[in-house]
């Protein structure tokens, strides 16, 4: 399975991408490509969009899951589309309509309002999560 987010904004902050760095490289063990693309305005979302991949919105509005259900969800995703799975992060206006209709599916991480900064690394630890979680890893502690 190959992952990409791709993410409006650039993280600045040098502890965010310390952070975000670090669960690249544990994710880097599980899945054949790890991509983070990082865009500067809606328009480049829809540009850098890979061809088929299972596309993957997230928004306050989407679908609020479990670490586990997440886990299962994603293991069904990388088996489509190529087996690349793309997690799309909007900016402070969220994902453009046009954008958002292409969607496979639409994923909240929370109901609260959260900075895309904030939501990238969120994902990225999910993500490791549910690497972990699939393989029965002591790391998830789902149990």
């Amino acid at each position: 399975m190959k992952l990409v987010v791709l993410a409006q904004g650039k993280l600045k902050e040098r502890a965010l991408r310390e952070l975000v760095d670090d669960y690249k490289a544990r994710l880097g063990r599980y899945v054949s490509g790890l991509e983070e693309i990082e865009v500067k305005d809606m328009e480049g979302l829809a540009r850098r969009v890979p061809p088929e991949c299972f596309l993957v919105m997230l928004e306050v509005w989407g679908e609020a899951i479990s670490s586990a259900g997440l886990a299962t969800k994603l293991e069904n995703w990388g088996t489509r589309k190529n087996g690349t799975v793309c997690f799309v992060i909007g900016g402070a206006e969220g994902i453009p309509k046009a954008l958002s209709s292409r969607g496979d599916a639409h994923l909240s991480l929370s109901s609260l309002t959260l900075p895309h900064r904030l939501v990238r690394l969120v994902l990225f630890e999910q993500l490791y999560r549910s690497m972990t979680i699939q393989r029965g890893e002591p790391y998830a502690r789902e149990n």
